[in-house]
């Protein structure tokens, strides 16, 4: 597919690209189909229709009725011979239509356009037509802006029909017997003029001449020789109307390139580019350029020379001492770029794409580097994409550039530890720096005078504190970097706005930005943010940005859709906007408030409850009732430490307690409901013994001794001897068999140091307390009857086992 066909579907695209937004059967591609006629299944809501690359060799009236909502059809490539007069009858939206490359014969009997009256772009190339004799139906195209046509004979009023359209490009495709008549596109009323010269070679110096005079945009593609014509006629033409020239896919000798050159920049022609040009022939000796143009500016992009051996310096002496404001050369392979003779009228310089070294401008003499110093006219230097590396030598190379405010060189391999100092000119104002693997010591060398700065996509992950104030920095780009924390504005003062896009933030401290007074706009988008309560800060500052109340007055691009969590887990991908996290989750203090309060309040109100009704006596009671019942259960009697036993508990007590012990302790324990049998010594002593023996006798009958101890007990003596029998009895049979009650209060230091035994009990054993509260008695008993509780042998048992 030729030029005319990539420019129209060029276009097509751009405009299919809204259709599909409205039906997913907005565009159609039929192409390579081998079909021979137009398909009757397309679908109504086509508006693009692409049936290029068939057999389809005539348009019959009502092969578009299915598409009435039609706007580009691309018919080409299908030796297509006619086209009924009604054939775009049912498509008034038709807009762009490709016909080229087909069979198509007389341009002055093309009766379907007249149904195509909102035709922007019409393509009628490399058809069957001998001469350009355009018809009556043209005029009525009153929408056309561009137009390809293409015919062997071009005369004096072929375009006549078209005096009265504005185009705004036409394009001629010459073929290879082309015949030209001066004054033929005198009619013709457009911006641009393309010329594709499929033979390769200017043979019509009158067309040359014409499209000279005539047109402002004028376009020469596909050239390979007959330069010398173009060269005559730049400077034969009396009045150039030419104000670009475009030489574009072409090959040029050196001598050829550097005399067309010349001979344009003597004329009016204010800019000349050329694009995809293979030089040949190139120099070993320096060309001499004219020294004064109006031509403000030249551009080669992707150029290549078609040979090894030549003086490189003299071709690029050539481009740097051409007399214009500004000069491009883009995407092509030259290492090095020499300095103008003399100063240079230069404004503005853009090498981006090449493959610049660190040499750049300089030259060496007698082993001394020498700087350029003729380029003080330069205000914009653009050196993107290059092979550049050391940062500190590039700033001593542009040192001399006084005038230079804005420089581009992102995209370099850049390296620079600081040690060194830098040179830039004082006047830089836009610095871009981005894509240059630098790091945080690039803070060390920045120009001073500095206002926008873009530092992005670099390995920067802290601004370091000791670094050069900035003072006149207003834009500060950090997007794609590493840095962790927003940056302090200590040394930029007049910062305005800030961008911090995908970077490593995980938790931005904004006590960072008290230091940034006049910052307005940052960009924190797209970090890595940790969703925890170190974010809650950041997240009410964004939504009090969207809501325009914070006092800060900073807005906050790309919120709230471009901030998301991204740690936990359980968030992740969650907006922050509706992220919340508690006060209390946060807040130590609160939080601790609010778990100890209700705690101090719940222990108090327990030990308050526990206090009044007695809760930890009754606990101590359960407690001990529930060990009697256990050790009762646990404790192994033999038969023959059963002999002679014949009461449940001999009671000791003072004889000063004796009225409790006989209307409490006994009558609880031997009656209906306790079931025991007690020995008491009013009761059970035998006459006639000593009390010592009487003593010892009730001991050895008992299976446990009940002491019911209180002060009057300390100070008893035969309390102590039957203290003392019973310790006695313990500790020669090995039985837990001592039971302690106190009556009342006793503290350790009212008893004797005689009564050591008690003490060690005392220390060593739980006893039971008597209480004073009434509604406690009945548990006193239960316990002190668990205590007691055993089986007491029978009088044949105890008869056996005598």
């Amino acid at each position: 597919m030729r030029l005319p066909s990539l420019v129209f579907w060029a276009a097509v695209v751009s405009a299919g690209l809204k259709m599909c937004a409205s039906s997913p059967d907005s565009i159609v591609d039929r192409s390579s189909k081998n079909l021979s006629s137009v398909p009757t299944d397309l679908p109504q809501t086509a508006e693009s229709l692409d049936l290029s690359c068939n057999r389809i060799h005539r348009l019959h009236r009502g092969d578009f009725k299915n598409v009435p909502l039609l706007r580009a059809l691309n018919v080409s490539w299908n030796g297509l011979e006619l086209i009924d007069a009604d054939a775009f009858l049912d498509t008034p939206r038709l807009n762009r239509l490709d016909l080229s490359h087909n069979r198509l014969m007389n341009l002055s009997a093309q009766q379907y356009l007249l149904h195509t009256g909102s035709l922007v772009v019409l393509s009628l190339a490399w058809n069957k037509f001998l001469n350009m004799t355009l018809g009556v139906e043209f005029s009525f195209l009153k929408e056309l802006e561009n137009l390809t046509l293409g015919a062997k004979d071009i005369r004096v009023g072929d375009f006549r029909n078209l005096a009265e359209l504005k185009l705004q490009s036409l394009t001629l495709s010459l073929e290879e017997e082309q015949d030209y008549e001066a004054g033929s596109l005198m009619d013709v009323h457009a911006q641009s003029l393309h010329i594709l010269f499929n033979k390769g070679e200017i043979i019509l110096s009158h067309l040359i001449a014409d499209a000279l005079s005539l047109f402002v945009d004028v376009e020469l593609k596909n050239l390979t020789g007959g330069y010398n014509i173009l060269t005559t006629q730049l400077g034969e033409v009396a009045e150039i109307h030419t104000a670009r020239l475009f030489l574009n896919n072409i090959q040029i000798d050196w001598k050829d390139l550097t005399e067309c050159v010349n001979a344009a920049l003597r004329t009016s022609i204010s800019h000349m580019s050329s694009s995809d040009a293979a030089i040949t022939k190139p120099p070993f000796l320096d060309t001499k350029e004219t020294e004064t143009s109006n031509m403000t500016s030249f551009t080669v992009r992707e150029g290549v020379v078609k040979s090894f051996f030549f003086v490189q310096e003299t071709m690029y002496n050539f481009f740097i001492n051409l007399p214009v404001k500004h000069l491009t050369i883009t995407e092509t392979s030259i290492i090095h770029m020499t300095c103008p003779k003399k100063q240079s009228p230069i404004l503005e310089l853009d090498f981006s794409y090449c493959a610049m070294s660190d040499s750049i401008f300089s030259r060496e003499e007698s082993q001394t580097v020498v700087e350029c110093e003729t380029l003080s006219n330069l205000t914009k230097l653009t050196l993107r994409g290059n092979n550049l590396k050391n940062l500190q030598l590039l700033s001593k190379r542009l040192k001399y550039m006084i005038s230079l405010q804005q420089l581009d060189i992102s995209v370099n391999f850049f390296v620079y530890d600081g040690s060194t100092e830098c040179l830039w000119p004082q006047n830089i104002t836009v610095l871009n720096i981005s894509s240059g693997g630098l790091t945080d010591s690039v803070f060390n060398c920045l120009p001073t005078g500095v206002v926008i700065l873009d530092l992005q996509d670099n390995q920067i992950s802290v601004v370091p504190a000791t670094i050069l104030k900035l003072k006149n920095l207003a834009s500060l780009n950090l997007n794609a970097n590493r840095l962790r924390d927003l940056p302090t504005c200590d040394n930029f003062p007049g910062l305005i706005e800030i961008l911090l896009k995908s970077n490593s933030l995980h938790s931005p401290s904004l006590s960072k930005m008290e230091s940034c007074p006049g910052l307005k706009l940052l960009d924190a988008s797209h970090n890595p943010f940790t969703c925890t309560c170190t974010l809650r800060d950041f997240i009410s500052f964004g939504i009090e940005a969207e809501n325009n109340v914070g006092p800060t007055g900073i807005k906050l691009l790309s919120w709230p859709h471009g901030y998301n969590c991204f740690y936990p887990e359980d968030v992740r991908d969650s907006m922050l906007k509706g992220f919340w996290i508690s006060e209390v989750s946060c807040n130590a203090r609160v939080l601790a408030a609010t778990i100890l309060v209700p705690a101090v309040v719940l222990i108090s109100t327990v030990f308050f409850l526990c206090q009044h009704y007695d809760v930890p006596w009754y606990t101590g009671m359960i407690w001990r009732w529930t060990r009697a019942k256990h050790r009762a259960r646990r404790r192994q009697v033999r038969p023959e430490d059963l002999i002679g036993v014949e009461f449940h508990a001999f009671v000791s007590y003072s004889q000063h307690d004796a009225d409790w012990v006989k209307n409490h302790l006994i009558l609880n324990l031997e009656g209906p409901a306790g079931g025991l049998t007690i020995c008491h010594h009013e009761r059970n002593f035998v006459p006639g013994k000593t009390i010592v023996e009487n003593i010892i006798s009730c001991v050895e009958k008992s299976r446990r001794s009940v002491f019911v101890l209180s002060a009057n007990f300390v100070k008893s003596e035969w309390c102590h001897y039957e203290l003392y029998f019973a310790s006695h009895q313990r500790l020669a049979m090995g039985l837990d068999n001592i039971v302690l009650v106190l009556l009342e209060p006793l503290p350790q230091y009212l008893i004797p140091s005689k009564y050591h035994q008690l003490k060690a009990m005392m220390n060593r054993h739980t006893y039971l307390e008597w209480p004073q509260d009434r509604g406690k008695h009945r548990l006193f008993w239960a316990n002190l009857r668990a205590a007691l509780q055993a089986d007491l042998p029978d009088a044949a048992d105890t008869q056996t086992l005598e």
